[in-house]
């Protein structure tokens, strides 16, 4: 915190230590050079346990950052040289690790830790540390005790000695702890004293036990057995003492210690214990009487608690006292506490270190860590005693100063540095800040600053030339200007300023007041029927530059706005209100800066089924003329007039009551009454000034409330019951808070309201702490870690206490568990499991409540190559005190780590060691995709990804697929593929089936997910829809369009195929003119509707349903019909959700039928689709599937299916079979062919075989014609005569017959005529012009 000097008027000495006074608390930036400070230290008296490593904590900031070193014993101690110690990087703090072996106990002694850098050296205090200690108790036999009844007794414990003392307590040998009363109790140094011995105390044996803090071991000592000898009768004894002996002594405590003074006495019957102190009352405030009034603690003594104490035990038979005299000494204790001094050159200044204690303690002044005497001479400095006065400092003198004041009781040691600076003022906070208030509310603007000398600070408004101080202003030391209110006159922009000698610094502060979020026309109590619309108001007005965010709540959690509900700007209106909705609705209004709330109850009566309604029913009046009478101290008579009912009956009467001094002007309900009464005895409490007013009731609503009674005093009493809800559970790891309920106004019964708090820890004969509070808190401090404690929580006002309070049980503050879970042992149960084993850790070194182990691991890498994984940590939580657990859902193939934890209330314990293993393999994840695209009617082509998590190597893919129609399917077929192939081609063996295909990845685990596809219907196939008598638009123009399905692979299990129900759907067609043949035009379209849609209605809370919801779908858009009952002039909601979770929703006004188009749909899409009235919401049954079509294409038509091309077909086939029995007919006469007849050609005479004209063929198939070239390979070429019968396609693959004739076997031309561009036709072949015809 940086302070600004005020207007100094001190001289001399007193300006000196006026200035050192404003300084003190300064904060040097660290960016600035400056001396090492510590800023974290051990405990003087540190001790560790043996178990653990040992940490002695030094840290310290300083410009350089210092160096640390060690002494040990007053000597150099070497860290480098034990390979067992170590020092923390930028930090001086000492690790001493036993992981490799050793012996805590070499390690004890006495350490300081040393900070240095080049302005000086700072000094840690002298850390004592020594190792905790748990000694065996010794053997020894314990033999019988006899005992005559009557006698006293004690029972030694004599514990072995610990390091910290141990925790003594008796129990039997069966482990139940000794009753203990003012006759038999335990003495604070461990012993067990029986006042006198009764029979019934030799019923039990008596076990002395030892708890040790650091290992939390209990150890027992051989129990003692009593023989208690029987008398006729026991004598009656006056008292004398059993501790202390002899009739007085001294005792020597510390002062800010507690002092506990004990008294143990003998006598029959039991003695009282009464405690007094010699010349004076006991210190008020500080006392507290334990252990049954044998003890008497006195909490931080001071020197006025030393004197003569004496207690005083007395019984029928006589009394006798004891004196003790109490010496108060005191370790050193700070006066004046030196503090850091920021000079600047030239400048004045003091150390002072001024302490007290008893003996008077010596001071000793050091210097960077050496005595003040044995340093070099400085002229500037004086040493006088517990002074140092330094003059006329220059730079340079900077260095680190040690006041060490100690007496035989203790030391102090305290380091102040001094810093010569010169440092022009700078502001340490943001330039520029923005402030906004609340008008009316308090504020505070900040301005930290330093500066060498030490600047002077003042705030400016506006510009303006006067200071800010006073009236609504005041201006702190720390830079830092406070309004107690904060006006809207007050905003602006303010102006800190910072002035020394060396220059000034500035910066501004913005200040906007803003007006209060209030709300002026809150939500009102109503009563309303069911089916009705209510509004509940909220008008707010707030300040305009604010984001105002308005909410409601129900009954005081969030208010869920559905589709009933219309939140808006001024108020929220309920559609359709039922039953459920009635309950408290609260609106806040809030900003960023402030918030207001209102609430109203909303009450929904039942509509009666023969409700008439003759006269218009309103609120009743409000009652009026309340009297009171029959006044008590505990009850009231109210009388009140009705008011009028305004023709609905008056069922109810609610009195409410408002009090002066807890709550004034709040009201609260007292009491409900029956609508036909109209007086009430109220049962009142103590110390209330009540007043009353009166609500009525009726089905319609509340009346306003009756004007207030009088008011009625009742007088005060003691509580009669005590706070609820104790608990106590520690927030820290050192405390223990405790809680309540508080009492309301109804229940103070008196005023000065308190608590007093009791505690102790779980143990009969601990002793009980009390705390007197007012705030439902209180909060126990230096408690052990994780103990129970039994906790009482009593009333009180001025006028008594409440009865005796229950006892409740808390628990301390858990610390972070100390151990970690060791022998962590993995085995792989499969490619995704582990199962887990480990060695639970010590239930001591949890410190808490165990919660759970838990296993902290992640992906390491993948076993494949270049595969990116994700490190992110997971953890599997293993509850309870368990040592095996399983962890699943890994990814095979795969490397991890993992790490082990304990896990109590606090967090995390330490972590144990790193374990690795590997995954094997397993099987892969779904193909990323498969798409599907059908390119024309005899192909589907299929392309696939990887899959996203091979979970191995992959060998290859599955691929089985089957065609269906309807509820028919083919057989299935199976493709293998190799890992690298991701397409593939399916050859249709039916073009009017669609397939359905199933593709896995596989390793050499096996086959992994499956991914399933179905190829899209074609345009022209006639799909389940519903029947409807609308068409679609007859100009629409399809062009034809390749169709393409895709999946995205999510996990799903493959399942043989079902049979789907087809149904009948008429087919609509439309004729063109351009052409002389119908097209089909047919829209594919799936409507599938929920089985809750078609076969079950749904109904509302009225009685009215909704039926009979039917989709007629093209590419892009829907008309939707629907019938319902609603009555006339019902608005409707369509709403509708694609299958990647997209929606939308259509409001649709009244009309008949009921009906709407959804429009800019997707092709290929599935649609979730709802209807409901405005004000209701979707059943989530209720609704019906329809899928749009892929695109539109314009149809594929069958030319087989045409009645021309049939008819066609038919006469050429009439034609061929008529030319085949001509050529039957001419074989059978004997082959010859007259090619004269066909051709004109003049023939080679010197053929051979011309006889008559005719050719006559034989069997030489390899003989060249006339005219022919033979090739190099010995076929024959042929010529490029144009009459040749090649031309006319006669040629090529035509066969002979022996007789000379031909069967012409006539085909497409070759690639003679493609490339020689001959124009001989085609068309003289039938065959060909049934070809060019298809």
């Amino acid at each position: 915190m940086v302070l600004h000097s005020h207007q100094l008027t001190c001289a001399g000495i007193a300006f000196a230590l006026c200035l050192q006074h404003l300084i003190s608390a300064i904060e040097v930036p660290l960016d600035l050079p400056q001396p090492p400070t510590i800023t974290k230290q051990s405990v003087k008296d540190y001790i560790v346990d043996p178990r653990d490593n040992i940490f002695i904590e030094c840290e310290a900031k300083g410009n350089p950052v210092p160096t640390f070193s060690w002494t040990r014993n007053g000597k150099f101690f070497n860290v480098a040289k034990d390979p067992k110690v170590s020092m923390r990087r930028r930090s001086g703090t000492l690790v001493i690790d036993f992981h490799g072996g050793g012996r805590p106990d070499d390690y004890e002694g006495e350490y300081q830790c040393f900070a240095r850098n080049d302005f000086g050296t700072a000094l840690s205090s002298k850390i004592h540390l020594q190792v905790s200690r748990s000694p065996l108790w010794p053997k020894e036999k314990v033999d019988v005790i006899e005992v005559d009844e009557g006698s006293p007794l004690s029972l030694q414990c004599n514990p072995p000695p610990g390091l910290p003392p141990p925790v003594i307590f008796w129990m039997s040998s069966s482990m139940e702890p000794i009753h203990q009363d003012k006759r038999v109790s335990q003495g604070q140094n461990g012993d067990l004293y029986f006042s006198n011995v009764m029979l019934q105390d030799a019923q039990t044996d008596y076990s002395c036990n030892a708890r040790f803090h650091f290992t939390h071991t209990i150890q027992q000592k051989n129990p003692y057995t009593l023989k208690v000898k029987t008398t006729r009768g026991v004598t009656e004894t006056t008292p004398s003492f059993m501790y202390p002996y002899g009739t007085s002594s001294s005792q020597m405590v510390l002062r800010g210690v507690d002092l506990l003074l004990e008294c143990i006495a003998s006598g029959v019957p039991a003695p009282d214990i009464m405690w007094y102190k010699k010349g004076g009352e006991l210190p008020a405030g500080k006392t507290k009487l334990e252990n049954f009034n044998k003890a008497l603690r006195i909490s931080n003594v001071s020197e006025e608690d030393s004197g003569e104490y004496f207690c005083l035990a007395s019984n029928k038979m006589g009394s006798i006292r004891h004196t003790i005299s109490v010496r108060v000494k005191a370790a050193p204790y700070w006066l004046d506490e030196p503090q850091n001094l920021i000079l600047a050159p030239g400048e004045d200044g003091r150390l002072v270190c001024r302490a007290n204690g008893n003996p008077k303690p010596s001071i000793q002044w050091l210097v960077n860590g050496e005595p003040i005497e044995g340093s070099p001479p400085n002229p500037s400095r004086e040493v006088a005693g517990d002074t140092i006065v330094f003059r006329d400092t220059q730079i340079g003198s900077s260095a680190v100063y040690q006041c060490n004041a100690s007496n035989e009781h203790g030391y102090l040691l305290a380091n102040a540095f001094v810093s010569v600076l010169d440092v022009p003022p700078r502001i340490l906070a943001p330039r520029n800040q923005l402030i906004k208030v609340i008008q009316y509310n308090r504020t505070r603007l900040d301005c930290p600053f330093f500066g060498s000398p030490i600047p002077t600070l003042r705030w400016f408004k506006n510009g303006q030339g006067n200071t800010l101080d006073g009236g609504n202003y005041k201006a702190h030391e720390n830079g830092s200007l406070e309004m107690s209110m904060a006006r809207k006159e007050d905003q602006g922009i303010y102006t800190c300023v910072a002035t020394n000698i060396l220059g000034k610094a500035e910066a501004q502060v913005r200040l906007e007041v803003k007006d209060p979020t209030r709300i002026v026309r809150g939500p009102e109590d109503q009563v309303v029927k069911r089916g009705s619309m209510p509004r509940l108001h909220c008008r707010v007005k707030h300040d305009p530059t604010l984001k105002l965010t308005v909410t409601w709540l129900k009954d005081d959690a969030p208010l869920y706005i559905g589709n009933r509900m219309k939140k808006e700007d001024d108020g929220l209106t309920i559609y359709g209100v039922a039953e459920k909705d009635q309950g408290d609705y609260t609106c806040v209004a809030s900003t960023e800066l402030d918030k207001d709330s209102a609430k109203a109850y909303l009450t929904v009566l039942a509509i009666p089924a023969n409700r008439l309604r003759e006269l218009p029913k309103e609120r009743p009046d409000r009652p009026r003329d309340l009297e009171l009478s029959d006044l008590a101290e505990r009850s009231v008579k109210l009388t009140w007039i009705p008011g009028d009912d305004n023709n609905s009956p008056i069922t109810d009467y609610i009195v409410q009551f408002e009090e002066d001094r807890f709550q004034p002007g709040t009201w609260h309900n007292h009491s409900r009454y029956p609508g036909n009464v109209n007086s009430a005895v109220l049962s009142l409490s103590p110390y209330v000034n009540y007043q009353f007013r009166v609500i009525a009731v009726n089905d319609v609503g509340s009346s306003l409330p009756s004007m207030p009674s009088e008011r009625y005093q009742t007088s005060g009493a003691r509580p009669e019951i005590n706070p609820t809800g104790v608990q106590g559970a520690g927030t820290q790891k050192n405390n223990m808070e405790i809680t309540w309920t508080p009492l309301n106004a109804t229940q103070a019964y008196g005023p000065n309201l308190r608590y007093i708090v009791r505690w102790r820890r779980r143990d009969p004969r601990g002793s009980w702490y009390n705390e007197t509070v007012k705030a439902p808190r209180h909060v126990v401090w230096n408690t052990p870690i994780y103990v129970p404690y039994e906790i009482k929580v009593q009333a009180e006002n001025d006028f008594g206490r409440a009865p005796e309070p229950e006892t409740y049980i808390g628990y301390s503050g858990e610390d972070y568990p100390k151990a970690a879970p060791t022998d962590v042992r993995i085995r792989i149960l499969n490619s995704t499991a582990i199962a887990l084993t480990w060695t639970r850790v010590h239930l001591d070194t949890i410190q808490g409540q165990l919660k759970e182990y838990r296993a902290y691991f992640w992906r390491d890498s993948s076993l494949l190559k270049n595969l990116w994984v994700s490190k992110k940590r997971q953890y599997v939580s293993f509850p309870g005190d368990r040592n095996r657990g399983i962890v699943s859902r890994l990814f095979p193939y795969s490397n991890y780590k993992l790490e082990m934890v304990v896990t109590n209330g606090r967090g995390d314990g330490p972590r144990s060691e790193v374990k690795e293993f590997p995954t094997p393999e397993g099987v892969p994840s779904s193909p990323r995709y498969l798409r599907i695209r059908q390119p024309n009617l005899e192909s589907i082509n299929l392309e696939w990804d990887h899959p996203e998590h091979p979970n191995g190597v992959l060998t290859g893919y599955n691929l089985r697929y089957q065609a269906f129609n309807g509820s028919k399917t083919g057989r299935t077929l199976v493709e293998n593929f190799s890992p690298n192939q991701t397409r593939f081609t399916v050859q249709r063996t039916d073009p009017i089936s669609r397939y359905r295909f199933f593709l896995r990845a596989r390793t050499q685990v096996g086959d992994g997910e499956v991914i399933v596809e179905e190829s899209p219907a074609l345009l022209n196939e006639a799909t389940p829809t519903p029947a409807s008598t609308w068409l679609p638009p007859p100009t629409t123009e399809l062009t034809p369009a390749a169709t393409t399905a895709t999946t995205t692979a999510t996990p799903t299990t493959e399942t043989p195929p079902t049979e789907i129900p087809t149904t009948a759907i008429p087919t609509t067609t439309t004729t063109t003119t351009t052409t002389a043949a119908s097209t089909v035009a047919s829209t594919t379209t799936t409507a599938e509707r929920a089985v809750a849609a078609t076969t079950k209605q749904e109904l509302a809370t009225n009685g009215s349903s909704i039926w009979d919801i039917r989709a007629w779908a093209n590419s892009n858009w829907a008309n939707i019909t629907w019938s319902h009952n609603y009555s006339a002039g019902t608005d409707f909601v369509v709403k509708y959700i694609t299958s990647n979770k997209t929606e939308k929703s259509i409001p649709v006004k009244a009309q008949t039928p009921s009906s709407v188009q959804l429009a800019n749909l997707t092709p290929g899409m599935v649609y979730k689709l709802w209807v409901f009235p405005i004000w209701s919401s979707p059943s989530e049954h209720s609704y019906i599937t329809f899928t749009t079509s892929s695109a539109y294409t314009k149809n594929h038509v069958d030319i087989a299916t045409q009645g021309w091309f049939i008819g066609l077909m038919c006469a050429i086939a009439l034609l061929v079979l008529i030319l085949l029995i001509v050529c039957f007919i001419k074989r059978s006469r004997g082959g010859k062919y007259p090619v004269r007849d066909n051709k004109d050609e003049h023939l080679n005479p010197e053929d051979k075989n011309v006889e008559d004209g005719s050719f006559d063929y034989s069997d030489e198939d390899n003989k060249p014609l006339p005219n022919s070239q033979t090739s190099l390979d010995g076929t024959i070429k042929q010529q490029e005569s144009d009459d040749s019968l090649v031309d006319y396609g006669e040629g090529g693959e035509g066969q002979f017959n022996e007789d000379g004739s031909f069967i012409g076997q006539y085909t497409v031309k070759k690639d003679k005529e493609e490339t020689e561009g001959n124009e001989s036709s085609e068309a003289t072949s039938p065959v060909n012009a049934i070809y060019s015809l298809a």
